[in-house]
């Protein structure tokens, strides 16, 4: 067991947070990181016990065009403030990682400066991709390279060249000597070399005792990255999806098919798989945003902090505050917000008060780090399940319809409960128990051992404003309760495409319009079933996109039985859509 197996992250963006200009002008330093020492307080209000702070080193704009590794953005201060930020983290027991951005540099970066002075005679010529000095480019360089995502500002680096190893690897150990951090973000590391990668890995145990690597990560296979030999922990985008889109489009099948299709990749249980969960980040609109129906941002964090992995709170969003992308900047998802300003927050903001007691309850319940996953039941508008861990068994349960819902689960082998948000306690009868959860709402189902069980983390009993988007008359479903959790949707091939903060992680941008599961309950087969055709209306859908891309793909040129599993074991509405929109 490490420190990151039971972590609850809080996210910084502190240029944006700390109201930096959104350019550097080099013109001195300006201490603005020390502005962060009251969050740090705010951090362990919050249940938090480790942050996610980053990009942090000089460049010139958002800090992803990296123009010096071993020096603190001069917009936010120097070396020592950094030093003494992460020692002040240290001493209230939270851990610090911080990003690191190898994939690329900044033009204003000593390698790349001497490559446009030396141009053919510099010695840092093969630091770079692909460098071709019969090109150009907007620059008038009177050379080209390889760039990340189309940003000749970002110049890719030759990850495979040894002195760009060596360099990045003594980066790495800087760091960890100069500002004791615990593990790194590993930005755009879905395109970063796997040699790279396993050199990583290989630092990562040399420098410090559990250094921790986290990989963004969009879509595939995470297993990939993921193993003994590479990452610790890669950026869950397809929960991340499936959070609000499984809540506007009233479809917990989507949240419960991903996890099923994670769990194909790696168990919950034990020190197996897990990855860094999120509603929203730097790159991706505000989750209070996202959510058509505001009053679901409490079934969401519920999950958020419940489902397999490791959760995180994006900066302000425990305030409920919006964030939308806009079209050529990121800056309304990364303001300047003053803790001030929300100086009563834990007890008037009801989002707030909310996250803090699912940290409390996230850091005293062990079965939400370590327990395995098992399915209870699943609706459109309901679902259930259990996290077990050495013998202990925690039911979640949640509702994102407007209406209150009645549950029978089994109960494990506890015989009573206590809900860690309200208090509630219910007492197992005939080997389930029977909970009543309201409408947009859901409750945490903790073991209690008799009268001297701990006290709750709660009660939290105010809900988060319902603002539009709520059906006027919700339609009647009836759960089942069932152990077979078999019958993953499989990996969905191109699920998102995206990249990093600079350019921002690029949603799929398809309104989802796939209908819910029909509103009449079946006389007989599955929840959500056709009873004349024995198929939901959804999978028809679904079906019918995956066959189009089929026929695309055919007039582009041969299938292989291979391309044709991908497309089938794609059970995503937008995905499909996505893939379909990619043919253009």
């Amino acid at each position: 067991m490490a420190w990151y197996d039971e972590a609850v992250f809080y996210h910084i963006y502190p240029l944006g947070l700390l109201g930096a200009p959104m350019e550097n002008d080099h013109s001195g330093v300006t201490h603005r990181l020390r502005e962060l020492d009251p969050w740090i307080g705010h951090i362990r209000e919050l249940g938090c016990n480790a942050l996610y702070i980053g990009p942090l080193f000089e460049s010139v704009g958002h800090g992803y065009e990296t123009t010096d590794y071993r020096k603190l953005d001069s917009r936010l201060g120097d070396n020592d403030d950094l030093k003494a930020f992460v020692k002040k983290c240290h001493d209230q027991g939270i851990r610090v990682i911080l990003d690191g951005v190898f994939n690329h540099t900044g033009r204003e970066f000593f390698a790349f400066k001497d490559l446009r002075e030396n141009r053919e005679g510099s010695r840092y010529r093969d630091w770079y991709c692909n460098v071709n000095f019969y090109g150009n480019n907007e620059y008038n360089d009177g050379f080209s390279y390889d760039n990340w995502g189309g940003f000749n500002l970002l110049a890719k680096l030759n990850q495979r060249n040894p002195e760009v190893k060596d360099y990045i690897a003594e980066t790495i150990r800087f760091w960890v000597r100069e500002f004791d951090i615990d593990g790194l973000r590993l930005d755009a590391a879905d395109v970063l070399d796997f040699d790279f990668m396993k050199m990583l890995r290989h630092v990562a145990g040399e420098v410090k005792d559990e250094f921790w690597l986290m990989g963004e990560v969009i879509h595939g296979d995470y297993s990939r990255w993921v193993n003994e030999g590479t990452l610790h922990s890669v950026t869950n985008y397809v929960m991340h999806k499936a959070f609000y889109s499984g809540h506007n489009d009233h479809n917990y099948f989507e949240i419960a098919h991903t996890q099923r299709r994670l769990e194909g990749m790696g168990s919950s249980s034990g020190s197996g798989f897990r990855l860094y969960n999120f509603v929203d980040n730097h790159d991706v609109e505000r989750i209070h945003t996202k959510l058509i129906n505001k009053a679901h941002f409490t079934p969401v964090h519920i999950l958020l902090y419940t489902m397999p992995g490791i959760p995180s709170i994006y900066y302000g969003s425990e305030f409920a505050i919006d964030g939308k992308k806009e079209k050529y900047s990121d800056a309304s998802l990364r303001p300047k917000i003053s803790l001030s300003d929300h100086a009563d927050a834990l007890k008037t903001n009801p989002a707030t008060k909310l996250i803090a007691a699912l940290g409390k309850i996230r850091r005293e319940t062990k079965e939400l780090s370590y327990g395995g996953y098992k399915e209870l039941l699943l609706t459109n508008r309901q679902y259930a399940f259990s996290r077990e861990h050495e013998g202990r068994s925690v039911i979640v349960t949640v509702n994102n319809d407007d209406n209150g819902y009645d549950m029978t689960l089994p109960a494990g082998s506890c015989a009573v409960y206590r809900g860690g948000l309200s208090g509630r306690i219910v007492k197992a009868s005939d080997g389930v128990i029977r909970v009543r959860i309201d409408g947009n709402s859901g409750e945490i189902w903790i073991p209690a051992e008799g009268d001297g069980a701990a006290e709750p983390s709660g009660p939290v009993s105010e809900q988060i404003p319902s603002s539009g988007g709520a059906e006027e008359t919700p339609r009647e479903e009836t759960g089942t309760v069932s152990d077979d959790t078999a019958g993953a949707s499989g990996e969905g091939a191109g699920t998102v495409s995206g990249g990093e903060a600079e350019a921002s992680v690029e949603e799929t941008g398809v309104t989802s319009e796939a209908p819910d599961v029909p509103d009449n309950k079946p006389s007989e087969g599955k929840p959500g079933e056709n009873a004349d055709t024995g198929r939901s209306f959804e999978e028809g859908v679904i079906s019918g996109l995956q066959e189009a891309v089929i026929a695309i793909m055919e007039k582009k040129g041969p299938v292989t039985d291979q391309m044709r599993r991908d497309v089938y074991n794609n059970t995503y509405h937008d995905s499909l859509i996505t893939w379909i929109k990619s043919f253009n």
